[in-house]
């Protein structure tokens, strides 16, 4: 009987190709007040005919994981199968999404959201993870602010963008590719930082003055979208989350 069981559990540990599956670590390094989703994405193995089957409220070929919002800079980490098999279709790991979102404000509704994904290839044309036993996926979140409303409170987005090795900020999303092969046993990381510097979310809405930003009037007060154009002289007052009525953004000078 015990012989029997040692079967079924080594059995139960096999991939498609018969082996032992095998696992790597992710880590993600957040900032304070942020919160993630993190889905590990399976699908049918290169070459394989069979598919997944038609979903019925569940979706076993992915794995969700959910961490709350902390005070302080945190990392959360999980240990992650390469293959899966779901109701016999051999499955391997094809995707990492990432949802996040952090509070910028003390209100329930004052929260921005970013999204990162890091796609699993078979094989990359760019060198992998031979010499090292982590991948790193570098980004830096900034909050982007607006007005909205007829008092035209401020609200923010956040947005989260990619770093380069050479420490660069891009213009894309936050992850990239991971060659499958390379991951047994290895650590994938993702490493968000926070900047303090904010900018507005849109273009010719203000201009930077001493202290901060100032809102442009545009057509007259009542003008929500208010664009410059030009006039660098006529402003309206904003209304700061904590209710103040401001001239200047932050500083409310």
């Amino acid at each position: 009987m015990k012989v029997g069981l040692l079967v079924v559990a080594v059995a139960g540990l096999s991939g498609c190709t018969g082996r032992a599956v095998e696992h790597f670590t992710l880590e993600v390094d957040l900032p304070p007040q942020f919160e993630l989703k993190t889905a590990a994405n399976y699908r049918p193995a290169t070459g394989e005919m069979c598919a997944l089957p038609r979903r019925r409220g569940k979706r076993p070929e992915r794995k969700v994981f959910f961490t709350d919002y902390k005070p302080v800079a945190s990392t959360v980490s999980y240990e992650l199968p390469l293959t899966e098999t779901v109701e016999g279709c051999p499955l391997v790991l094809r995707s990492l999404e990432f949802d996040f979102y952090a509070k910028w404000g003390k209100r329930s509704t004052d929260v921005g959201g970013d999204i990162a994904t890091i796609s699993i290839r078979d094989s990359l044309d760019m060198p992998g993870m031979r010499e090292s036993d982590a991948q790193d996926f570098s980004g830096q979140c900034q909050w982007l602010f607006r007005t909205v409303g007829p008092l035209h409170g401020i609200r923010k987005i956040l947005q989260c963008r990619s770093v380069n090795a050479e420490g660069k900020l891009q213009k894309t999303r936050v992850g990239g590719f991971a060659q499958r092969d390379e991951l047994p046993g290895k650590t994938l990381r993702m490493v968000l930082t926070l900047t303090d510097e904010e900018r507005p979310a849109f273009d010719d809405n203000w201009v930077a003055v001493p202290g901060g930003w100032k809102r442009c009037k545009g057509k007259d007060f009542s003008d929500r979208d208010a664009y410059c154009n030009g006039n660098t002289t006529d402003f309206k007052p904003i209304k700061m989350p904590d209710g103040r009525i401001c001239d200047i953004y932050p500083s409310c000078e």
